[in-house]
């Protein structure tokens, strides 16, 4: 074999070498991914119009429309339907003068939610999501935390209510949730620090008060949904309905 042969030969060997080299490079770098799977439990929120992770936060859209009938839609709606009847503590129902509409907005909340030492006041407006996209609401009437009392005649007959501008809202359990879609001792949702939020009884069929559980309004235990067991908040009968003295742990944020 002469010299120019073996030097064509050489640089044939070295060029395919960097180009296998090149290729293997791309290959790994082409199954990097960037998406994490949604934990079962998240996927229970059925009325998200989408729910996504990037392994550190949960992302949770929705329109904030009820799924059921409500006094409160727009008489053309084909889910409006008039009430007259009782709601919430056996008050007789009063309509207020606010109409339901569109809220799109976007929950991020911790996936692994910790104990924050600093239990942040809850704040009025949206501290959570229901299970059925609807926003939850503390245990206070706006514009400066009063007392819920003078709101609940207006809860309808699934125990929800839209404020001025239109956003539907529970303060108290969400009937339709305890009594259509799941169940009293079911998952209801989560507040916006990550914490679950359940139905007014525990699985055995106990009914939760308000002395059974913290000061922010929870306790922890297992739970079908979290075998090993988790911090969660309970809906009660008795105030502070929902969230007692702050969120339990660090909340993550909601957007329009």
């Amino acid at each position: 074999m002469t010299l120019n042969k073996l030097t064509i030969l050489s640089l044939t060997f070295i060029t395919l070498l960097a180009c296998s080299c090149s290729k293997t490079e791309e290959s790994v770098t082409g199954t990097t991914t960037t998406s994490t799977d949604v934990p079962a439990v998240y996927k229970k929120i059925y009325g998200a119009t989408s729910i996504t992770s990037d392994g550190t936060y949960i992302y949770i859209k929705t329109n904030n429309l009820p799924d059921h009938k409500s006094a409160y839609y727009a008489t053309s709606n084909a889910l409006y339907e008039a009430y007259s009847g009782t709601t919430f503590g056996g008050n007789t129902f009063k309509k207020n003068p606010n109409t339901i509409a569109e809220y799109n907005a976007t929950l991020k909340i911790p996936l692994n939610p910790k104990v924050d030492a600093s239990h942040a006041a809850t704040p009025l407006g949206a501290i959570g999501i229901a299970i059925n996209g609807v926003a939850l609401f503390n245990q206070y009437a706006g514009p400066n935390n009063q007392a819920l009392a003078g709101e609940i005649v207006s809860f309808d007959k699934y125990y929800g209510h839209p404020q001025n501008t239109g956003v539907y809202h529970y303060h108290v359990e969400p009937l339709y949730l305890t009594t259509v879609k799941s169940t009293k001792a079911g998952l209801m949702g989560f507040l916006l620090d990550g914490f679950p939020v359940y139905g007014p009884q525990e699985e055995n069929g106990t009914t939760v008060t308000s002395s059974m559980l913290d000061v922010y309004h929870g306790h922890t235990h297992a739970t079908t949904d979290y075998p090993s067991g988790i911090y969660h908040y309970h809906f009660t009968a008795d105030a502070p309905y929902l969230n007692g003295s702050g969120f339990y742990g660090t909340p993550g944020t909601i957007t329009q």
